[in-house]
């Protein structure tokens, strides 16, 4: 894990995370916890879009869940609640 104290970026400036960044994120450590995380542009971008491809794969799914009949409606939150426990069981 490539980590950084905050102090140090701020005594030598944001440049301080060019090398380290070359090998993967790095994590700014503030109060000696860490707290932030420095990525590259293209590993941002690169997150965004697996986001995005699990964001439309979960409806995607749910939607083939309505299409086969896999869902359940209920009149109120209070019948609803009654199904989860009922499963619980």
């Amino acid at each position: 894990m490539n980590t950084i104290a905050a102090q140090e970026i701020k005594r030598r400036g944001i440049s301080v995370v060019d090398e380290p960044l070359k090998s993967g994120a790095v994590y700014v450590i503030k109060n000696n916890q860490p707290q932030y995380v420095v990525l590259t542009d293209n590993r941002y971008q690169e997150l965004l879009a697996a986001e995005n491809e699990a964001y439309v794969a979960r409806v995607r799914a749910s939607l083939e869940d309505v299409k086969a009949g896999r869902v359940s409606r209920f009149k109120n939150a209070r019948e609803l609640l009654k199904a989860i426990e009922q499963e619980d069981k």
